[in-house]
């Protein structure tokens, strides 16, 4: 039996390692700035060449791995070196993913490939190539995967990103229920809308306005209240969540 810790109102993760993929940007990078600010050690993982002198900003120690995480080579670089620098590794947040929009009846085989690619089977052998090394060494940890209200929901033109979101979730639960007798605690976090810097770029205007109009909240998300999730399904607080798909969408697939 994992026994229970007590809770801790400051959700610290002090001492903790974390991998993040697609750290250098969005929600990856939001995450990445609120782990620091818990004293987490990171190893971010970004196709981003400067991913490294962005880790070291938020602490000399970190680490930034540019590389492409749908390798076996570039995943297991994540690893050695997280292990190499700091010993142990506790936390995966996968966030890395793509967004590209086209009609059904268009869709290409590459492109379709090309999503669930990136989106799922990067971010499932990413969580083995993690959850192999804590089984083996007998350590706890916890796994976070970034799905979308798009996993639960029809949005047009989003069949590959839909399809590929909705298996991350499905994933999340299948994981959450073979690793949990190792103190892996796998989950999901599912949101809506979320003004990064892409996000602004795509939802800013009119369209954005239509779409807030139908959120109850009123509003998008921002990241960092996704990244402030995360960070407490990562924390010790969550010891009894997993297999969770938690929606941030401002009630938006309530309706």
């Amino acid at each position: 039996m994992i026994p229970y810790k007590t809770t801790d109102k400051n959700f610290s993760l002090e001492g903790k390692t974390a991998i993040i993929t697609g750290g250098a940007a969005g929600i990856g990078f939001a995450t990445a700035e609120y782990f620091a600010s818990k004293g987490v050690n990171l190893i971010l993982a970004d196709l981003n060449k400067d991913t490294d002198s962005i880790a070291k900003k938020l602490g000399e120690q970190n680490i930034g791995i540019t590389g492409d995480i749908c390798t076996r080579k570039c995943r297991q670089e994540i690893l050695d070196s997280g292990i190499k620098a700091f010993g142990k590794i506790d936390i995966l947040v996968n966030s890395a993913g793509i967004v590209a929009l086209e009609k059904a009846e268009t869709i290409s085989e590459d492109f379709w490939n090309n999503t669930i690619n990136i989106n799922l089977t990067a971010s499932f052998m990413m969580a083995q190539a993690f959850g192999l090394y804590l089984i083996k060494n007998k350590q706890q940890g916890a796994i976070v995967n970034i799905a979308s209200q798009a996993g639960v929901i029809a949005l047009d033109r989003h069949v590959a990103y839909c399809a590929s979101k909705g298996a991350i979730i499905s994933m999340t639960q299948v994981l959450a229920l073979e690793w949990g007798k190792y103190g892996i605690r796998v989950n999901c976090v599912s949101p809506t809308v979320v003004m990064t810097e892409l996000g602004r770029r795509a939802w800013e205007g009119p369209v954005g306005e239509a779409f807030i109009k139908e959120i109850p909240a009123g509003r998008f998300a921002e990241p960092d209240e996704i990244a402030a999730i995360i960070g407490f399904l990562c924390s010790d607080n969550a010891a009894m969540i997993t297999g969770h798909n938690l929606l941030v969408d401002g009630g938006y697939t309530i309706k």
